[in-house]
């Protein structure tokens, strides 16, 4: 039976005359459609399976989270087409404020503030909605004719070949292809069934995520309130609209989330303060228990993992679809560099390439987020002295102050050339 773009139906892949694609990618949340578009564009055969409808995907309600997108990651989204699409619904992020709180008594005065102006390459980053984006990569997957989309059927086994490798979908049907790219998150399927293991550990705290309308106008400013049980994001969208990252224990956070809409907002209220007036919900609420997973190898046999399939780590750098673009990044840059060069795209060699990049950068952002959570979810008086005085410090100091931005808007570092805003 033909199947869509020349896949075949077949009982095992030992009647496999040629392969399907180049690369078949596991997972169609954020980061595979943005590394299948990086690698259709330069002329690669891509096949995306995702165990979710294609509908479902594209539903408003799908994903209530909305994202900070730093400046480079914008410079990977224009890279791949996209970002024209959606910088309509962007809001640029011009200062990031950052004080202690409380519930009940409002944000402390700021120990740390970035403002923009002190950059050259302006916005340190935007913030989007997920049903935006999420659109946008499923439309610009459509128009382009290298990439073949199966939707609304799993992965359910794989397997290496002589000639490359072999995934089996729970239709029947099989997939062939030089190499296999897990982007189904942390719970990765394709990193468990290659045998990769993870490490990490739960927080104990829950993201509360919602968005809110106030009646002030939020000037682009991103606030983070560290409160005693974990950090308080309000991050500004268009208009005067914010998202909200509201982390808290785990039997706090479930008891917070079952409330009706009025005494949801009423727990809110005395955390977020009246700075920007008065607020109400505007839209739908979620919640996403937070913990550490780090996968103990990024690759395997004709194998390579990206985004959460990789690395999950806690919210309160605003990093993870940031990191997740950065593998996207390096991956597609390594896999078509040596693909000019004749080599075989999912040899050892090439895929280490990919690792060495990304593994030390990712477990250096891990080690540095979760130490964060910890330092700052507590009240204890000392530390909190000691890390408002060392973040005041980092304020104070121009050449420090402007160092940490650039970090925050994602220029630091060995930067793939699509982070770089350039082509590959």
């Amino acid at each position: 039976m033909l199947l869509p773009h020349g896949l075949w139906a077949r009982g095992g892949h030992n009647c496999v005359m040629k392969q399907d694609a180049d690369i078949v990618i596991v997972g169609g949340g954020l980061n595979g459609p943005s590394l299948a578009l990086a690698l259709a564009q330069a002329g690669m055969r891509v096949v995306v399976v995702d165990a979710l409808a294609q509908a479902a995907r594209a539903a408003p309600e799908f994903d209530g989270r909305s994202y900070a997108l730093a400046l480079a990651s914008s410079r990977v989204l224009a890279g791949l087409g996209v970002w024209r699409d959606v910088e309509a619904q962007a809001q640029p992020i011009l200062e990031i404020k950052a004080s202690d709180g409380r519930a009940g008594e409002g944000a402390a005065p700021f120990f740390l503030h970035f403002d923009h102006a002190e950059m050259e390459d302006g916005p340190m980053g935007h913030m989007l909605e997920d049903r935006y984006l999420r659109a946008a990569l499923l439309e610009a997957m459509a128009r382009e004719p290298g990439i073949t989309q199966i939707s609304g059927v799993a992965a359910v086994a794989q397997e290496v070949t002589e000639r490359g490798v072999v995934v089996h979908l729970a239709d029947g049907r099989a997939v062939s292809a030089r190499l296999l790219v897990g982007c189904d998150g942390r719970e990765s399927q394709t990193a468990a069934r290659a045998g990769i293991g993870r490490t990490g550990w739960e927080y104990g705290q829950t993201a509360l995520v919602c968005a809110v309308a106030h009646e002030r106008p939020h000037g682009g400013c991103a606030h983070q309130f560290f409160m005693p049980a974990g950090p308080l994001a309000i991050l500004p969208l268009p208009g005067n609209r914010c998202s909200i990252v509201w982390s808290e224990a785990t039997a706090t956070a479930a008891a917070i989330q079952a409330l009706e809409d009025g005494p949801y907002l009423e727990a809110l209220r005395p955390r977020f303060g009246d700075f920007l007036g008065e607020i109400a919900l505007a839209g739908k609420r979620y919640a996403y228990p937070l913990r550490l997973t780090i996968a103990n190898r990024f690759i395997g046999p004709r194998l390579a993992l990206v985004g959460d399939a990789a690395h999950g780590m806690h919210p309160i750098a605003g990093q993870g679809f940031n990191f997740g673009l950065r593998d996207v990044a390096a991956l597609a840059e390594v896999v078509i560099l040596a693909a000019r060069r004749g080599e075989d795209i999912a040899s050892p060699l090439v895929l280490e390439r990919y690792q060495q990049w990304r593994r030390f950068d990712t477990m250096m952002m891990a080690v540095g987020t979760d130490s964060v959570n910890r330092l700052f979810s507590n009240d204890n008086p000392i530390l909190r002295g000691l890390r408002d005085l060392g973040m005041g410090a980092v304020s104070a100091i121009p050449a420090l102050r402007r160092r940490f931005m650039r970090e925050a808007a994602g220029l630091t570092g060995d930067l793939p050339r699509l982070m770089r805003g350039l082509p590959i």
